[in-house]
């Protein structure tokens, strides 16, 4: 009795096995190729004569084509999932920005108008008359502002001079009696002058004499000799001797006759 083979070695195992399973897709490989070929070839077409054919001829009738086997359907194929697009929000457009309405000017009627511009000429007219009636009341009070200092400077010019002349009168007096009571102290020493009898010609002789209030003399000096000591020495002798002299009876006055120079000429 003969025995199978039995397999020595594992990888024995795994050839014999590929080879059968290569035998088995080879033959899957030629009965669909068989069936595909079938499919493809054209079916044979039958001609057929319009003629009619002898009554005693026998038709020929064509054997029935054999039924085709049925393809095999392949395996279905796993779906695919369906990708579906990622919808992203579509940012909303901006909204347009509304324009300010610009307000229409409003439609003036000629009469509304007329009486307008007539109320704006009167109120222009008033305001001008105001304008000219203050204009007017400025330059009056200018004016009289102007005649006021006028007046005034008039016044002040008049008083000044009214006053100058009152001093110059004043100042006329005072001398008048400077000059009087100064000419009575001269005539009352010349009274008690004794000329020498060795005069020449008109000979003049000046002395400083200083006065008391009383009129009494303090002092007196030759200032300029007149040449001729004899009549000089008269003059000295004739101011003690008329002492005291005349003052004016006025005491703002007596500073003026503090000190005095008096001129002594012989012929006089």
């Amino acid at each position: 009795m003969h025995h199978a083979h039995a397999y020595t070695t594992p990888r024995e195992k795994i050839i014999s096995g590929a080879f059968a399973s290569t035998l088995h897709l080879l033959f899957v490989a030629l009965l669909v190729f068989g069936v595909s070929w079938q499919k493809k070839s054209e079916p044979q077409v039958n001609i057929v004569d319009l003629w009619s054919p002898p009554v005693d001829a026998p038709k020929a009738v064509a054997p029935p084509p054999p039924p085709a086997p049925e393809p095999l359907k392949p395996a279905p194929k796993p779906p695919i999932p369906e990708v579906k697009p990622e919808v992203r929000p579509q940012p909303e457009p901006p909204k347009p920005v509304a324009k300010p309405e610009v307000a229409k000017p409003a439609v003036v009627k000629p009469d509304i108008a007329l009486k307008e511009k007539e109320k704006i000429d009167k109120q222009k007219r008033v305001e001008e008359e105001k304008q000219k009636a203050a204009k007017k009341r400025e330059e009056e009070t200018q004016a009289a502002q102007k005649s006021q200092q006028a007046e005034a400077q008039r016044a002040a010019s008049e008083q000044a001079e009214a006053q100058r002349a009152a001093a110059a009168q004043a100042a006329a007096a005072r001398q008048s009696m400077l000059d009087k009571y100064r000419k009575g102290i001269s005539d009352k020493i010349k009274r008690f002058i004794v000329q020498p009898p060795n005069l020449k010609g008109n000979e003049e002789a000046e002395f400083d004499i200083v006065l008391l209030p009383d009129g009494n003399v303090l002092a007196a000096k030759l200032r300029r000799p007149s040449g001729n000591t004899a009549y000089d020495n008269a003059i000295e002798r004739a101011i003690n001797r008329a002492q005291p002299l005349p003052l004016p009876p006025d005491p703002a006055m007596a500073k003026d006759f503090r000190e005095l120079n008096l001129r002594f000429k012989a012929q006089e």
